[in-house]
């Protein structure tokens, strides 16, 4: 097991490599002085003045003298400051946010954490409990409904449902409002008595007893946390009912059966654990996908989290700060596999062994 892992991590750095190299290259297609904004807030009108700013950056270097001097950036000789370098967190500086990208990351990126933390339970767990129901009554009303209800979460746009959501439980009933608090809670959240702990809004209310910002909190999550969970569990339907209905047909189940086992300790000791594999796998990208930023869903609620950041980064050709969140969800993307990877360990024994 400690093999298997030791070699899933020497994996990241490589990884990690080839995204880079990938970023850098789409970087490559903006001219050096468009490249000269990873370094300065305001670009300067003057020519000279950005002709020294390409030198200084080795912007007219090289491809490989560029390279590093994006992954590490440069030292000043009179301050001692190192300035730029993506391995410093130093992403460039977003133009549509009026701060640097990884300030902007560091500010949205708790909240789409907040919204993942609390949709990823429903997300999962419904989902295959679902789709293991209408494995085990194939052909019945549980399955034939679950079938329906999986087409049509499919061929469901996500923004069409977001805007249903938003004309059933705001316009009309006005029960959970789209953005992220009510102006009554965000006057005391960002007040000094209120103690940002984890800097997770739903986290911190409760750790400063504050129950009512808490449920106005989740109020607002509500809707995105249904949009989400709708067109997620028809996903998680269709692949876990698939599994389990391969895995239902092995002989050891139909061993199980003979030996006398109750059906629900074949189908929950026997069947369901090793139907699982292809449903992790699913399970993780759904949770990188959540922690990357749902963009349609963000955007449509008015969420302020990295989704509807890009989306308003790339609606203002602002391509510095999409590049920085596509290093953002690549480091998330890489971290993600490498811990699905280790799950299959756990669930799958063969594959520690492969």
């Amino acid at each position: 097991m400690g093999t298997y892992i030791i070699r899933r991590l020497l994996l990241v750095p490589v990884l990690l490599f080839g995204v880079t190299v990938l970023i850098f290259g789409m970087l490559q297609f903006l001219s050096p002085v468009e490249r000269s904004a990873l370094y300065v807030r305001d670009i300067p009108k003057n020519d000279n003045a950005i002709n020294g700013i390409i030198k200084t950056y080795g912007l007219d270097q090289p491809l490989y003298v560029q390279y590093w001097r994006w992954m590490v950036g440069r030292t000043d000789t009179v301050t001692g400051k190192r300035t730029g370098g993506i391995l410093f967190g130093d992403f460039g500086y977003s133009r549509t946010a009026s701060t640097t990208v990884n300030n902007l990351i560091l500010t949205r990126f708790p909240n789409t954490l907040d919204l993942t933390l609390w949709a990823v339970v429903p997300v999962i767990s419904v989902g295959i409990w679902l789709g293991v129901q209408a494995a085990v009554h194939q052909n019945g009303f549980i399955d034939q409904a679950a079938r329906i209800f999986s087409i049509i979460g499919t061929s469901f746009p996500t923004f069409v449902f977001g805007l249903l959501m938003l004309l059933i439980f705001y316009a009309n009933l006005q029960w959970f409002p789209p953005g992220r608090l009510s102006d009554w809670a965000s006057q005391i959240v960002y007040s000094s008595s209120f103690h940002h702990y984890t800097s997770l809004l739903t986290i911190d209310s409760l750790l400063n007893g504050r129950l009512d910002i808490f449920w106005d909190a989740m109020r607002h999550m509500l809707m995105p946390i249904l949009t989400l969970s709708y067109i997620s569990w028809a996903t998680f339907v269709r692949v876990t009912r698939s599994s389990m209905l391969e895995t239902l047909r092995m002989e050891y189940v139909t061993t199980a059966r003979a030996k006398g086992l109750p059906e629900n300790v074949v189908i929950n000791k026997h069947a369901r654990p090793n139907a699982m594999l292809p449903v992790v796998t699913l399970a993780g990208f759904q949770v990188i996908t959540l922690l990357g930023g749902v963009v349609i869903t963000e955007t449509v609620f008015n969420y302020p989290g990295i989704g509807q950041a890009a989306a308003n980064a790339a609606a203002q050709l602002d391509v510095i700060t999409v590049l920085g969140f596509a290093i953002f969800n690549g480091l998330i993307l890489i971290l993600a596999n490498l811990v699905v990877d280790v799950m299959y360990a756990f669930i799958d024994p063969r594959v520690r062994l492969s």
